[in-house]
């Protein structure tokens, strides 16, 4: 089986400029996607998809391939989904792609090998990596201002934490495992199955704050 680790790394960012080489751990922050997919044994090829010299060359300097992306398809609006089936097209469509954000710094191999295997062993058709939400950022928790007032998102508010339903988000993705001849419109529609990931390996870097935490949890290993 062809496992495709897909790493895509655009050059523009707002928020943090220049964001997946800005530096982490003495590193670019791609470098630990990189990592991960190269000490993956599930991985076959580990492939940076990038519109950006800099970018390509700190991925061939750290052992990747680079898939030259169109700048037509580096806008901040371009779907991730047209970026995939790019990769597709031109990789001649491997049997599983896995992509890795680079900017989900904390996720190791091993994760990329579970959810892997989690995609072989059920049949699925995909496996999106997630994490357990907060209590405080449930749906019983949540509000909204209305003016400067305080109205509830949901109707049946939970008065204690033992009430309030347990539920995931999507922690970037820090994996996202397909079958590539069952790529649909929807992403995580069809056979989408869970990959449930540790709050303190799910951090997704989108801002200096989370770049701050990052390097901390990074020390802390």
């Amino acid at each position: 089986m062809e496992v495709v680790a897909l790493i895509p790394a655009r050059g523009g960012s707002k928020a943090i400029p220049r964001k997946n080489v800005a530096p982490l751990g003495g590193r670019p922050l791609l470098a630990w996607s990189v990592d991960a997919a190269r000490e993956s044994r599930a991985v076959t090829r580990t492939v940076v998809s990038t519109d950006d010299e800099e970018i390509a060359a700190a991925a061939r300097g750290l052992g990747a391939e680079v898939l030259d992306r169109p700048v037509a398809l580096a806008a901040d609006e371009t779907p991730m989904r047209d970026v995939i089936e790019h990769a597709l097209a031109e990789l001649a469509r491997p049997d599983v792609l896995v992509l890795l954000q680079p900017t989900s710094p904390l996720r190791r191999a091993r994760h990329v090998d579970e959810a892997v295997e989690l995609l072989r062993a059920t049949g699925a058709d995909s496996v999106v990596s997630v994490v357990e939400v907060p209590h405080r950022y449930r749906p019983g928790s949540l509000m909204a201002l209305d003016g400067d007032r305080l109205v509830r998102l949901a109707d049946d508010h939970a008065a204690t934490r033992q009430e309030k339903p347990l539920v995931y988000a999507r922690n970037g993705p820090a994996i996202l495992a397909l079958r590539a001849d069952r790529l649909g419109a929807d992403l995580y529609g069809g056979d989408c199955r869970a990959y449930v990931m540790e709050q303190r390996d799910s951090i997704d870097v989108d801002d200096p704050f989370d770049l701050e935490l990052a390097e901390l949890l990074l020390a802390a290993r």
